[in-house]
């Protein structure tokens, strides 16, 4: 079974693997695919018509399956790799362990948010940008210039007490808890930090950037602890209803990936706080 870490307690040997898993997905062509595919979706989700990954009750089971892909390919690559979360409301600055050179390396340049050292720098030659908004080949980050905070533990505990999963209008504009969470209410928790990271992070091509998913896999056992937390909530809309995946439909791009199948990630992984629960 995965066992998925906090990256601050990572060793250098678990850092060093699951870097090189990034770097070699981005050689062989894996991992600007998984860009391309997130791009896509996030471009063509809007809060009126059609929309799967994001704005959406199925944003939360959406990114399971589509990070669970992803480990997946980590896996094929080093069968010891697990996706490490990052908790920001503990790791808040850029001075925090993941932002170091032996790392994801630190912030970008002032002139122009090139990262500069760690393994993604574009000096070191194994992570252009293929897929983007514009042509630059660098991975850019500006750690902090946007929004100066990241959401903090009373912000996510506030969300986590929030016994709705989501309510209609089904959309940015939603009451409850997966809208809270993905942050176009209150707090603005996963979007704020998106901001706060700046560069390719704050755009459709966001999983440019490797804490994207270290960040995403946050946001998923925040969901998992929701449930733990609110046993008797489940996933909204039920059923019938337009433009918006209800419990049993299939998710696009998957063609038999229902939001029923993602509710127990315990099949999958578990979280290496899960034993103290």
């Amino acid at each position: 079974m995965t066992v998925r870490k906090n990256q601050a307690k990572l060793t250098p040997d678990e850092k060093r693997a699951f870097t090189g898993a990034l770097l070699e997905l981005k050689r062989n062509g894996t991992y600007d695919r998984f860009v391309s595919a997130h791009n896509i979706f996030l471009m063509s989700d809007s809060d009126f018509g059609d929309r799967v990954g994001h704005r959406a009750p199925s944003f939360l089971p959406w990114h399971r399956r589509y990070l669970l892909d992803f480990e997946a390919e980590l896996q094929k690559v080093d069968p010891r790799v697990s996706l490490p979360y990052w908790d920001w409301t503990v790791d808040r600055t850029a001075a925090s362990s993941l932002w170091a050179a032996d790392f994801l390396g630190g912030t970008g340049r002032d002139r122009d948010g090139q990262v500069l050292d760690g393994p993604f720098a574009y000096a070191a030659g194994r992570w252009p940008i293929t897929v983007g908004v514009d042509k630059r080949p660098y991975l850019r980050r500006t750690l902090g210039a946007a929004v100066p905070e990241l959401p903090t533990k009373a912000e996510v505990n506030a969300v986590l007490a929030m016994p709705v999963y989501d309510t209609a209008p089904w959309n940015s504009a939603s009451d409850g808890f997966r809208n809270h969470l993905e942050g176009w209410r209150g707090a603005g928790l996963h979007n704020r930090v998106h901001v706060w990271i700046g560069g390719q992070m704050a755009s459709a091509a966001s999983p440019n950037e490797p804490a994207f998913w270290m960040h995403h896999a946050f946001i998923d056992m925040l969901w998992a602890e929701w449930q733990r937390r609110n046993p008797k909530s489940a996933y909204l809309p039920a059923t019938g209803t337009p433009d918006v995946v209800d419990l049993h439909k299939p998710m696009r791009p998957w063609n038999n990936v229902t939001p029923a199948d993602m509710l127990d990630h315990r099949k999958f992984y578990t979280f290496d706080t899960e034993s103290a629960h």
